[in-house]
């Protein structure tokens, strides 16, 4: 049996490579030959780390999550200044740009939510995640005084996320939209509604 820490360095090479196969070939047409192919190993050595084709993807879905949630939170907190922290939140929210696997990953779980009540439970607690963040930062600005909503909270909250997905939808695609098209784009609609990002 592998030890703790090999173990443990394994799984993460094989959620890489599922990360790896699903950009190459679609979420939905994604099979544990692919993996296995794409981590050069046998489909035994990958039903030894993982039961199924889902739990790799929960695992890989998981990483998503805990990057434009938990870490994400962890740099807004590390800043004080509300218009500091929604820069930072606007700017880790996004892909890296149109090979970022792991928030195409995220993208094509959305496209597949109805299909898998885990998989439903998982884009719906990243979603929320998203929200609060965005609702924390402006409560603070507004009780500091840094930013004047010019409508309630909780809907200028809801849009930057829906902004924040769409963007990032269109910079995985490989479309014309840029990351800093989005960056900006998105400060502009943060700026509008009353909570001025900082310069960056």
């Amino acid at each position: 049996m592998a030890r703790p820490s090999t173990q443990k360095q394994r799984r993460i090479e094989v959620v890489d490579a599922a990360l790896a196969a699903a950009a190459e070939h679609g979420l939905r047409n994604l099979s544990l030959t692919d993996v296995a192919n794409q981590a050069g190993v046998t489909r035994g050595a990958l039903l030894y780390y993982y039961e199924d084709l889902d739990a790799i993807l929960v695992e890989a879905h998981a990483a998503g999550m805990h990057r434009v949630g938990a870490d994400r939170a962890a740099l807004v907190a590390a800043v004080q200044d509300p218009a500091e922290q929604l820069a930072i939140a606007i700017d880790a929210g996004l892909p890296s740009g149109p090979d970022d696997a792991l928030m195409r990953l995220l993208y094509e779980f959305d496209v597949l939510a109805g299909k898998s009540p885990l998989h439903d439970e998982l884009v719906q607690r990243l979603y929320r995640e998203q929200l609060e963040l965005y609702r924390g930062i402006l409560a603070a600005g507004v009780a500091s005084g840094a930013f004047a909503l010019a409508g309630p909270l909780d809907d200028i909250a809801m849009n930057l996320v829906a902004l924040e997905d769409a963007y990032g939808l269109h910079i995985v695609a490989g479309g014309s939209i840029t990351v800093a098209d989005a960056q900006r784009a998105i400060r502009l609609a943060a700026t509008q509604a009353g909570a001025t990002p900082a310069s960056t």
